[in-house]
């Protein structure tokens, strides 16, 4: 009886370990060993910038991304499991700038006492350029729930990922203060690899004619991007900072005319965006659909971007190719 009564155990431990929630993909930076001695429980709202923090915090953190690898973070919307996880943390670390639609509603039902790091905390949101759509009709798009007061992807410039290192640099010396000198060493060592980053896209996009130096996009995603290295951003699919717009008409119909003025070859997709627009104006245009970026995520460890850095180089690339 004894025997059976165990068996049945064992049983029932594979069960509810197999139905278990699973922890989202770690950046591969230490040891899951290094990991679990960690003394900060640091949840991060999305995997590029967990890959960021972990960095940062080498060692003496668990880093967890709340969105799962792949997902568009525009259409994330937190589970109860999501809000325990917050509830549960001691540092939360945000993009900000409007970016987390989700996150004061969140935050209000999470309680807990987790402290908040806004990793783009001190940046001046960009005005569009002299070319670009200015976003005069944004709440047209968008409602007040989901209203973005400007474009809040600044880390498509690496050097402005400086500033994301550098709060949370300062954020987790605040929290954990004997990690402070690691913190501040591993910083270092992160933005000499960013300043890196920087000089080699300059000597990609060096290699392209200033004139083919032209970007379209399935939604307002790289204007940062443009102004870092010389790009003009002929328009976007959504001419919106958010997925969560649509576009009318009239504004698809402007942007096929945008592309056969300026002769821009490619529209640039993320890898989680929609296509099917795309293609619609790729029949009317002839241009390249290039459907592989990584704008919003990070790919698993044998995926074309595990890390911040190597997503970068990833869209890099992509667009290079495309433009030649």
């Amino acid at each position: 009886m004894k025997k059976i009564i165990f068996a049945i155990m064992g049983i029932f431990a594979l069960i509810l370990g197999a139905c278990a929630p699973q922890p989202a993909t770690a950046p591969e930076n230490g040891s899951q060993a290094e990991a679990e001695s960690a003394s900060l429980r640091v949840l991060v709202a999305n995997s590029f910038l967990a890959d960021i923090a972990q960095n940062v915090a080498g060692e003496r953190a668990s880093v967890e991304s709340l969105i799962p690898i792949g997902l568009d973070p525009h259409a994330f919307e937190p589970t109860p499991q999501d809000v325990a996880k917050i509830a549960n943390s001691q540092v939360l670390i945000v993009n900000g700038a409007g970016f987390e639609e989700w996150l004061e509603k969140t935050i209000e039902n999470a309680g807990g006492s987790a402290k908040i790091i806004e990793a783009s905390e001190g940046l001046e949101m960009r005005e569009p350029g002299e070319d670009e759509p200015g976003h005069e009709e944004e709440e047209e798009h968008e409602n007040d729930d989901e209203h973005h007061e400007g474009d809040p992807h600044f880390w498509l410039d690496p050097v402005a990922v400086i500033r994301y290192v550098e709060n949370i640099r300062d954020g987790l010396s605040e929290i954990d203060p004997d990690g402070s000198e690691t913190y501040a060493q591993n910083a270092a060592n992160y933005i000499e690899q960013l300043r890196e980053l920087d000089t080699w896209i300059r000597a990609q996009v060096e290699q392209i004619a200033a004139e083919r130096r032209v970007l379209v996009t399935d939604h307002d995603t790289m204007g940062y991007f443009a102004d870092r290295y010389g790009f003009t951003v002929i328009g976007a699919i959504i001419p919106s900072f958010s997925t969560g717009a649509s576009p009318s008409a009239q504004e698809l119909a402007g942007l096929i005319d945008q592309i056969n003025d300026t002769g821009a070859p490619a529209i640039f997709l993320d890898v989680a965006a929609n296509p099917r627009l795309a293609e619609q104006i790729a029949g009317e245009t002839g241009v390249k659909v290039i459907a592989d970026l990584h704008t919003h995520s990070v790919t698993a460890a044998g995926g074309d971007a595990p890390t911040y850095i190597a997503m970068l180089r990833h869209n890099t690339l992509r667009i290079m190719e495309a433009l030649k």
